[in-house]
């Protein structure tokens, strides 16, 4: 007799509330919607648009991952969902555990689960070929997924408004101050060894908008601290094996503009795996902002370059 230990759930729901009625269906597109129970059963949402008139065996599924504290319908998501779908490709766009208020609260190697549990879903509805895409924090996300799993039914990854080495820029950047990291770290150190890795810490952190972060001691352990650390994308992105997309918008107010040179001389390192890679720059002359990050009011170039990229591939 056979037992089953775990499992990944996944049902067909009724549109969530508080959605933006934008986020709607367009000609020659359904839209359905989701709720995935991953692996170590925690729950996630997510928005599944297809193409009309296809079948999944017969079309590519992009998986959409989502930045820091975003979501799926927020952009750049939101808008390449219904427009990658008529362009003829399905897009399966997840929120995970990190989603909105739960931003900066998580640890780094759950969410992968978040990842696993809605590529399992889109292989049980009939997909199989897989693209990987990720915007900021999410681009993160997917290139570990793609150097820890080696599925031949993922053929391609597309990072957006993609991050270089975190922990470095966290600290350099962002926070710019020796004495407050040192304490972030005894903090979060010392909450881990008394088991409330997952409570926020009295310090705040530095922040992209030049705010302070509440953060957890997971969070900062699993991303923000270089010792502990697996968010640097330059240390993932050379083990990744099929081809790679990277897009920066001119006008990103996050994304240092070195930050996807950092990518791509990683990728070319001796012995990368990286099939093939390129990087687009979009031309934006408007100032530097979380808008341009965003790609606000750059979508259409946006949607062009993923789609023809994906042509290329043949996907």
């Amino acid at each position: 007799m056979s037992l089953r230990a775990a499992s990944i759930e996944y049902d067909i729901v009724h549109r969530p509330a508080g959605l933006p009625e934008s986020f709607a269906a367009t000609d020659g597109v359904t839209l359905q919607f989701l709720a995935i129970t991953t692996l170590d059963g925690h729950k996630i949402d997510a928005a599944l648009w297809q193409p009309a008139g296809k079948t999944p065996a017969d079309t590519t599924l992009v998986l959409q991952v989502h930045g820091s504290g975003s979501n799926y319908w927020k952009p750049p998501n939101g808008f390449l969902g219904p427009a990658l779908a008529a362009g003829g490709r399905a897009v399966l766009a997840l929120n995970t555990r990190q989603h909105d208020e739960h931003v900066a609260t998580e640890n780094f190697f759950d969410v992968s689960r978040d990842l696993a549990a809605a590529i399992h879903t889109g292989r049980a509805l009939g997909y199989r070929r897989i693209v990987l895409q990720g915007h900021s924090l999410g681009s993160l996300h997917v290139l570990y997924y793609a150097a820890t799993n080696w599925d031949r039914d993922i053929k391609a990854v597309s990072l957006l408004g993609m991050l270089g080495n975190l922990p470095w820029k966290t600290r350099t950047i962002l926070v710019q101050d020796e004495h407050q990291f040192k304490a972030l770290t005894e903090e979060a150190m010392a909450a881990l060894r008394a088991g409330r890795e997952g409570e926020l810490l009295a310090l705040p952190m530095g922040w992209f908008t030049g705010e302070k972060m509440p953060v957890t001691a997971q969070h900062f352990l699993t991303y923000r601290c270089e010792e502990s650390s697996a968010a640097d994308s330059t240390y993932w992105i050379r083990r990744v094996t099929h081809p790679v997309l990277m897009v920066r918008n001119e006008s990103d107010g996050l994304i240092q503009p070195f930050e996807p040179y950092m990518l791509l001389h990683a990728a070319h390192a001796e012995c990368s795996l990286v099939a093939s890679i390129e990087y687009v720059l979009l031309p934006d002359a408007r100032p530097r902002s979380m808008e341009g990050h965003s790609f606000i009011g750059n979508e259409a170039a946006l949607v062009a370059t993923i789609t023809n990229w994906l042509g290329a591939q043949g996907l």
